[in-house]
C-alpha cells in the first residue's frame, strides 16, 4: 500500500516546538535535539478523541515542561496511520531509521501500536501509548521501551463491565470491531462476567475500518437475547452503534441493556444528551473533573473541531510531560543513547500532572492512575455545553489495573 500525500507530509515535516535557537552545527544541534512524533488518526473515527488533538496538548507539555528555557532542543511531528498497521509502520520506521526520532506518542488502534511497540524496542527508542487500549502491551507484547500510560481493555472490563454484571447483567452479546482492540476488550470483559457468574451468548465480528451500517449486527444481537449488548468498539463504531439501537429500540422495554465498553466524551457530544443519556462508562480524565483538569483544559485554548480534551489527549499530554522530566533528569545524551533507560528514568520517578495527579508507572510499563466510572448526564442535568457526566464511583490507582503478576510480561521478575 502507497502512502498519500498527507501521509508523507506530516510524517516529514519536522519544525521547532517553541522558537528558534541560535545557530549552531546541524550535528550539534541534533545532538541537543529530542524528537518527538505523534502518530495517530488525524482524518478517520479517531480524529476528534485523538488527532490533531493530541498534538496540542504535546506542545502544551513541552512548553510547560520548562525544557527549552534549558538550552534543550524540542521538535514535534506528527502522521496519520490511517488505522493502518502497514501505514503506521512504515511512517514510524522512516522515522526511527531517517528522521532521528526519539519518542513515539498516542498511536491509537491497537493493530497499529503493536506494530510500533516491536519497530520501538528494536531500535531502543521511546513508546507513549496513550491511544492504544489493548492490554497485551503491558502483557505478552510488554517492552522496557514503551509506556501505557492512559487505560487499557482490563480496566475497561472491570470498571464498565463490572458496573453492568452488578446491575444484574448476567448474560451478554458482543458486537466487536475486528482488529487487535475489538478482540483485546472483548476477551478481557468475558473473562470478567464469567469469573462473576455470568455468560456469553455469543459474538459478532465488524470489519474495521470503514462500517457505518450496524443493523444487521445489532439485530444478531437482539435476537440472542442476552440482556447486555456488549460494545467492543469506539470512536465513529460506538456512536454509530448507539445511534442506530435507538432508532431500532434495542433497548425499548429494558429488558436489554447497551455497555459502550470504550465511550470518549467526544463520543457523548456526538450523540447527544438525548440519545446518551445514562450511559455508564469509565474513563480516568474528565476535562471537568476538578480545578485542576479545568486549568489543563483552558490553558489549551481552542481545540481543533472545538472539542474538549479527551483522556487520550490529556495521556499524550502527561506521559511527555513525565519523559521531559526524565530527559531533564539524565541528560539528552543519554536519553537519546538509550530509549530503555529513559524508561527506566520515567519508572523510577513519581509522575506528577493536572491531569491524572499523583502516581506511578510499574516495572511492566503500566502507569497508575484511579479510573472514574460515570453516567452520562439527562438534558435536564445538564448545565450546559459539555457538562456530560456525574461520577458513581472511583477505583483506586493500585486497583484500576490487571495485577501486575497476572499479565504474563517477561519484565516482570516472579
Amino acid at each position: 500500500m502507497s502512502l498519500n500525500r498527507r501521509t508523507l507530509l506530516g510524517a516529514a515535516a519536522t519544525a521547532p516546538v517553541w522558537g528558534a535557537l541560535p545557530y549552531r552545527s546541524a550535528k550539534a544541534q541534533a545532538a541537543n535535539t529530542i524528537r518527538i512524533a505523534v502518530l495517530n488518526d488525524q482524518s478517520g473515527l479517531y480524529r476528534d478523541l485523538s488527532g490533531p488533538g493530541s498534538t496540542q496538548c504535546v506542545r502544551l507539555a513541552v512548553q510547560e515542561s520548562g525544557i527549552t528555557q534549558r538550552g534543550i532542543n524540542v521538535e514535534v511531528v506528527e502522521a496519520d496511520h490511517q488505522n493502518k498497521p502497514d501505514v503506521g509502520s512504515t511512517v514510524a520506521r522512516q522515522w526511527l531509521d531517517r528522521d532521528g526520532v526519539d519518542v513515539i506518542v498516542d498511536v491509537p488502534t491497537s493493530s497499529v501500536a503493536l506494530a510500533v511497540n516491536n519497530l520501538v524496542r528494536e531500535r531502543n527508542k521511546v513508546f507513549l501509548n496513550s491511544g492504544a487500549a489493548t492490554s497485551d502491551l503491558t502483557g505478552a507484547q510488554c517492552s522496557p521501551n514503551t509506556v501505557h500510560w492512559t487505560y487499557d481493555t482490563w480496566m475497561l472490563a472491570q470498571s464498565t463491565g463490572g458496573a453492568m454484571v452488578r446491575a444484574g447483567g448476567k448474560s451478554w452479546f458482543f458486537i466487536t470491531a475486528d482488529y487487535a482492540f475489538g478482540h483485546a476488550l472483548e476477551r478481557d470483559t468475558s473473562n470478567f462476567v464469567r469469573s462473576q457468574g455470568g455468560e456469553i451468548l455469543g459474538s459478532v465480528r465488524t470489519p474495521f475500518p470503514g462500517t457505518t451500517d450496524f443493523s444487521s449486527f445489532l439485530q444478531q444481537a437482539q435476537r440472542s437475547r442476552a440482556q447486555v449488548i456488549g460494545l467492543a468498539n469506539a470512536g465513529g463504531d460506538t456512536i454509530n452503534s448507539i445511534k442506530q439501537a435507538a432508532e431500532f429500540r434495542i433497548t425499548r422495554g429494558g429488558r436489554t441493556k447497551l455497555a459502550g465498553l470504550l465511550v470518549f466524551v467526544t463520543d457523548v457530544h456526538a450523540l447527544g444528551l438525548e440519545v446518551a443519556q445514562g450511559l455508564v462508562l469509565s474513563e480516568t480524565f474528565y476535562w471537568d473533573m476538578n480545578d485542576k483538569t479545568r486549568g489543563f483544559t483552558q490553558r489549551l485554548g481552542a481545540m481543533p473541531s472545538n472539542v474538549k480534551p479527551s483522556m487520550v489527549q490529556a495521556g499524550c499530554y502527561a506521559s511527555v510531560l513525565h519523559y521531559l522530566k526524565a530527559v531533564g533528569d539524565m541528560g539528552v545524551a543519554a536519553a537519546k543513547a538509550s530509549g530503555a533507560e529513559a524508561v527506566n528514568r520515567m519508572k523510577a520517578m513519581p509522575t506528577s500532572d493536572d491531569c491524572f495527579g499523583e502516581g506511578t508507572i510499574r516495572a511492566d510499563g503500566r502507569k497508575l492512575h484511579p479510573c472514574f466510572l460515570f453516567e452520562v448526564k439527562q438534558p435536564s442535568e445538564s448545565r450546559g455545553a459539555w457538562d456530560y457526566y456525574k461520577l458513581l464511583g472511583t477505583t483506586p490507582a493500585e486497583q484500576a489495573f490487571r495485577p501486575m503478576n497476572e499479565g504474563g510480561c517477561a519484565l516482570v521478575r516472579s
